[in-house]
């Protein structure tokens, strides 16, 4: 392994701020009154019920239909995916059979401003009948409109889920995006004895949400293990946009909104205003302590600290490409809390190292190595109580699709269901994030930037670093 050199320090410095200022402001580009958004900034989080307030919407079916319990379960998870696809975990989903109603709760969208709810009900997409039929053939209904006519194949209650994937071609010499599509048990033999009849032919299974035709595939071979491939002219937002279509569609009637109202924050933009003052307060007491007490390594301490606090926010942005955002909600303000108090604990577990070998003599680059060896035991030991609380929590009150949930669902929560409370996931979120980062940042890359100061002349002074003058 290659040496730390004295330019680490200034590199890991400059990575740092960078990522803390994108974080922090993100990256957009404004031309005329349109803006476009490369990173996300903190003016992008959406905000939880809690802090913002948000609408209360019931959704029922349309007509007179009379929908039983498992139907109004099938529909209530696939809004629950629908919200999870937006980012927005802070929300309230639950049905009543004995109204045949469906309840949603979730926060305002960011900027919004005017508080409609009747265009937040929007945001969740078209609530419309989700079928796959046999060619694209259309016909009049009494009312003058057209409406498909070909042979129903599937409905929205035979679909698992479909998502945006980005897979190798049947050749393998290329990648593409494609819209991968998993049914229940129930559409498994419908769809392969539809395949099977249509395969190789050129009518298309057409997928219709009410009389709006979104997508028209034809079919190569016969699917019969549940799982397709819809393949096409996608890129990264067209087969996003139909998988969301698909989600949002994969019901098993017809919803239309029955009523909505706005729903009033428990504490208020005032309050969070107030807690992030304090947070900054107790931040600035918390550097100054340190910088004190352990001197350089204290330094590169708070400089680690901004690392995590920015890296906390990257994730709750949706900064990183591989993961998407969340609301951020007070109980997730508390993990990013807790996040950087386990943060402080690990640089103040390590300075002490530093001290403690620098007093029994050692050598000051002896000292720094040995010191940052014995305590990461002691960091990962801590950290990883965390860890595991944050996943507990985000898979037993995850929504339903999500990674920890389909996990822990099938081997330990399956006797009690599915729960979807937004503000217990928010928490295990940043919690989760908030540790990560700690590794990133207050044990690797606070071990480079104290190794390399350490090569400086001006800094190998031992009483830098807490030890006696030798």
């Amino acid at each position: 392994m290659k040496k730390t050199g004295k330019k680490t320090f200034f590199i890991v410095v400059a990575f740092i701020a960078l990522f803390a200022v994108t974080s922090v402001m993100g990256i957009d580009k404004l031309y005329g009154d349109n803006r476009t958004t490369y990173v996300k900034g903190v003016d992008d989080i959406r905000l939880g019920i809690d802090i913002k307030g948000g609408v209360d919407v019931t959704f029922g079916p349309a007509g007179n239909f009379d929908a039983d319990q498992g139907q109004l379960d099938s529909a209530t998870e696939v809004i629950k995916t629908r919200l999870s696809s937006l980012g927005i975990t802070d929300n309230e989903v639950y049905s009543d059979i004995k109204s045949d109603r469906i309840i949603v709760r979730f926060p305002w969208k960011v900027g919004e401003s005017n508080f409609d709810p009747e265009s937040a009900v929007k945001e969740l997409g078209e609530m419309a009948e989700l079928t796959f039929r046999k060619g694209t053939d259309t016909t009049t209904d009494a009312d003058g409109n057209t409406v498909p006519s070909g042979e129903i194949v599937l409905n929205g209650d035979d679909i698992a889920s479909a998502k945006s994937q980005y897979l190798p071609t049947e050749d393998g010499k290329d990648m593409e995006y494609s819209v991968s599509l998993e049914l229940k048990s129930s559409g498994t033999e419908k769809f392969a004895e539809a395949t099977g009849e249509l395969a190789g032919s050129s009518t298309p299974i057409s997928i219709w949400m009410d009389n709006t035709m979104i997508s028209a595939p034809t079919v190569k071979n016969a699917i019969t293990g549940g799982t397709a491939q819809i393949t096409g002219n996608f890129d990264l937002e067209s087969s996003t946009k139909l998988a969301n279509q698909i989600n949002s569609g994969a019901l098993p009637f017809k919803m239309e909104t029955k009523s909505f109202r706005t729903i009033s924050p428990t504490m208020g933009e005032g309050s969070l205003d107030a807690i992030l003052l304090a947070a900054i307060i107790a931040f600035c007491c918390i550097a100054v302590y340190m910088i004190i007490l352990y001197k350089l390594p204290g330094v590169v301490a708070v400089i680690a600290l901004c690392g995590q606090v920015a890296g906390s926010l990257a994730a709750v942005t949706g900064w990183f490409g591989f993961m998407k955002g969340s609301t951020l909600t007070i109980p997730g303000i508390a993990g990013i809390i807790l996040a950087v108090g386990m943060g402080v604990d690990a640089n103040i577990i390590t300075g002490e190292r530093i001290k403690e070998e620098l007093r029994t003599g050692k050598s000051l680059d002896a000292a720094i190595k040995i010191a940052y060896k014995k305590a990461f035991s002691a960091i990962l030991d801590g950290n990883i109580t965390n860890v595991i609380i944050a996943v507990i929590l985000m898979g037993a009150f995850g929504v339903p699709d999500s990674f920890f949930s389909k996990i822990l669902n099938k081997t330990i929560f399956f006797p009690f269901g599915a729960t979807a409370e937004g503000v217990v996931y928010s928490f295990g979120f940043t919690l989760l994030a908030g540790v990560i980062c700690n590794f990133i940042f207050g044990v690797f890359a606070s071990r480079l930037m104290v190794t390399s100061l350490s090569k400086f002349k001006c800094f190998k002074n031992r009483k830098l670093y807490g030890g006696d003058v030798k």
